[in-house]
């Protein structure tokens, strides 16, 4: 690509999904994400203008993208350190009005249970393995994004897969399994069905909940099939006082999940389930309200809980 070239703008439009998918698998984070793309596209056209060829711009812009990211994260998990209660990515729905998930390569490597595990991962771990696994880049091309030897990707790589390999589910379920198995999860949860519920969820279910100390959520997380089935029933249940609030299915990161909004459509929560082998095996229920801007307006869970009293 030559400097000065008439369709710049046009390269940064195209570069700009490319840069989001990396930024956003790596961070977990859409605001973070999105302030690593800008800086990302910022340098690819401070390059172009200062008269440097660049021979691969979307080679370039996953070079400085993924440099980028690593030191974001590295800050940010410091901060999540301190974070209240459990910290969840924030969520990519389907249906918003700007949806980055709309130029995911590989829906399984947005789930919010991949990204969850993809936390325990060193910053350099993550982003080889998702250079390599999730955007087919070589080991030789991996050396020169992160500054390592092509032996030491290669051991930091099969480290990372191990790791991921070991704590996820066995069995995959198709898409279509997902649905159904949704379709039927949401229906016993507005018909508040504490057995249909519990017959959908596996024996050691997780249910994870992210309110960052701003909106009532779980201390920690919770595990195993009665547990959480009647966590949810009595969930919707004290739902169920507030008619305006609605619960609408939708995909989130990829998979099964509904968004909560208030009677003026504003957003109050998301859910995400991770269903495998024909079951439910885990629920992330994210209602901290800086988590969920991105998605439009957002409601004052609090102020409707306040008023409950």
């Amino acid at each position: 690509m030559r400097p000065g070239d008439s369709t710049d703008e046009g390269l940064l439009d195209e570069l700009r999904p490319t840069a989001f998918a990396i930024a956003y698998r790596m961070l977990g984070s859409v605001s973070e994400a999105e302030d690593v793309v800008q800086e990302s596209l910022l340098r690819v056209h401070q390059s172009l203008q200062s008269g440097e060829e660049i021979a691969s711009p979307k080679a370039y812009v996953a070079t400085v993208t993924t440099r980028l990211a690593i030191n974001e994260l590295r800050s940010a998990r410091v901060r999540r350190e301190r974070y209240v209660g459990d910290w969840l990515p924030e969520p990519l729905v389907a249906d918003s009005t700007d949806d980055p998930a709309s130029h995911a390569e590989t829906a399984d490597s947005l789930s919010l249970a991949m990204l969850v595990l993809l936390e325990s991962l060193s910053p350099e771990q993550r982003a080889v393995l998702l250079l390599h696994d999730v955007f087919g880049y070589g080991y030789g091309e991996i050396t020169a994004i992160v500054g390592k030897s092509e032996d030491n990707v290669r051991q930091l790589a099969a480290r990372a897969r191990r790791h991921v390999t070991e704590r996820r589910p066995r069995f995959q379920t198709s898409r279509e399994q997902q649905q159904a198995l949704a379709q039927r999860f949401f229906a016993a949860a507005r018909a508040g069905d504490l057995a249909g519920l519990e017959s959908l969820l596996a024996h050691d279910v997780e249910l994870r909940g992210d309110g960052g100390g701003k909106v009532p959520a779980l201390g920690r997380s919770l595990h195993g099939r009665s547990r959480v089935a009647h966590t949810l029933a009595n969930w919707l249940h004290a739902l169920a006082r507030f008619p305006e609030v609605t619960m609408s299915p939708a995909e989130v990161n990829g998979a099964a999940g509904a968004v909560f909004r208030d009677g003026q459509d504003r957003v109050l929560g998301v859910w995400a389930l991770d269903v495998a082998d024909g079951q439910v095996t885990g629920i992330h229920s994210i209602v901290n309200p800086d988590k969920l801007g991105h998605l439009g307006p957002v409601g004052d869970a609090l102020a409707i809980i306040r008023d409950a009293r």
